[in-house]
């Protein structure tokens, strides 16, 4: 369905808003920016920002939602015979390679996360997300297994396929912290992602084959 003219005010005005209060956390820290100073630089109400922003870190977490659902969202459209764990690392692989903004790999990154770092209701929020994804990956894998409801395995297939993308992030993130130019972080990272795959036990590589039609 089109796009129809109200949704698409409402979608800039959103963004507007979004891009607004990113300018103001990065130059002066999250905590020290407040719902008034981004709605006078945004050009809008306080109450519009919150009609879109019901939080404060909703606008430093914009795409928080999209974050929680894309490893899901791999795994249900993994082709034939593959196993979740194998759709998760190609893409996290094609992620570094491409140096693409899910990678963290982007020049502003570090900056993003500096902010995170100085912030505890920002790292909170970030703790939040994680669990958020584990849970949201898990139920997709037990959909996908049809695993019964007293069976564990989808949460901890989750738990170490979520922990492991946040590993490759945060070595990222060091690394990119250290100076190091992006050709360096790419061949150290893509070399961690076969450590980290060579220790994953068969069981776990191989679950939730996708059936093939």
């Amino acid at each position: 369905m089109a796009e129809g003219l109200r949704e698409r005010k409402k979608r800039q005005v959103k963004q507007r808003i979004s891009d607004m209060a990113t300018g103001l956390f990065l130059e002066h820290g999250f905590d020290a920016v407040t719902i008034a100073a981004v709605a006078e630089v945004a050009d809008v109400s306080v109450n519009t920002v919150y009609n879109y922003f019901p939080a404060k870190e909703d606008l430093f977490f914009d795409r928080e939602d999209e974050v929680v659902e894309r490893p899901s969202q791999l795994v249900r459209e993994r082709g034939a015979g593959v196993p979740a764990a194998r759709a998760l690392l190609d893409q996290l692989r094609r992620d570094i390679a491409e140096r693409n903004p899910y990678a963290g790999m982007e020049p502003g990154f570090p900056r993003f996360m500096k902010v995170v770092m100085d912030s505890p209701t920002l790292m909170a929020r970030l703790l939040r997300m994680q669990g958020r994804t584990v849970d949201r990956l898990a139920v997709t894998l037990r959909e996908e297994t049809g695993a019964a409801a007293d069976d564990p395995t989808p949460e901890f297939i989750a738990h170490q396929l979520v922990g492991m993308q946040n590993a490759v992030h945060r070595s990222i993130g060091r690394a990119q912290a250290a100076g190091c130019v992006p050709e360096q972080i790419s061949v150290e990272v893509l070399r961690q992602i076969d450590v980290m795959e060579s220790l994953l036990s068969d069981r776990v590589l191989n679950y939730a084959a996708k059936n093939t039609p």
